[in-house]
């Protein structure tokens, strides 16, 4: 191994620590019990009723940064466009750790007719709009930053003489979701804040189509002739 190549690999590793740490900083964020202990059993019910909300918001944040240590499978080296990803990724997480908690908080206080507890109600079509639109966005922003991290990835591996299949896989992976966020937030934007409540769960129930992962990848391998 090169002087260079060893440089280039110590701060791929510094870099990596980097996003590592920031995206557990964000966890911490999502703490249930926060900065306060409970006083009483009531207030100690009270914070475990966050439980679920904070647990679909923990399964959030390591679906994306499981996303990263993927990305670094396929690129071992530094080099300033994976920096630059890397830290819009963790610029967007840091983000999207509000409307995220906010959004599984109000969503579960609102399917258990307010038995959970929430800071934020989903109470009127203007709050959802906001939320939802907010939500999407950052969303996108994560998931488009990944495709663009493993496109990157792709490009190197070709450039070194290896098969760039597995990362161009693994963009179409994250092109979904970067579709169904954006798809999300328009569709609340373009909304009437008077129709029926229930029209407000359309823009949630676009991420179910998150299931054309498996189909959309299956077919690329099949037309590459990846086992």
């Amino acid at each position: 191994m090169s002087l260079v190549e060893h440089r280039e690999g110590i701060e791929a590793g510094r870099l990596d620590m980097f996003v590592d740490g920031a995206f557990a900083f964000t966890l911490t964020l999502l703490v249930i019990g926060r900065d306060s202990i409970p006083a009483s059993a009531a207030e100690l019910l009270h914070m475990l009723g966050g439980i679920p909300a904070f647990a679909a918001s923990f399964s959030m944040i390591a679906f994306f940064w499981h996303g990263h240590v993927r990305w670094r499978q396929h690129c071992l080296r530094a080099d300033g466009r994976g920096l630059f990803l890397s830290l819009l990724l963790v610029f967007f997480a840091l983000i999207f750790v509000y409307p995220l908690h906010m959004m599984f908080a109000g969503l579960f206080n609102a399917f258990s007719m307010g038995a959970l507890p929430s800071e934020f109600v989903l109470d009127t079509s203007a709050k959802m709009r906001v939320l939802y639109v907010c939500y999407g966005l950052v969303f996108t922003c994560m998931a488009g930053t990944l495709a663009l991290l493993f496109r990157h990835a792709a490009r190197c591996e070709r450039r070194e003489g290896l098969s760039p299949l597995v990362a161009q896989r693994e963009q179409l992976t994250w092109m979904v979701p970067t579709v169904l966020g954006l798809l999300s937030a328009l569709l609340a934007l373009a909304l009437p804040l008077t129709v029926p409540s229930l029209w407000w769960s359309l823009p949630g129930w676009l991420y179910v189509l998150m299931f054309l992962i498996g189909p959309l990848t299956r077919r690329f391998q099949r037309k590459h002739g990846m086992s």
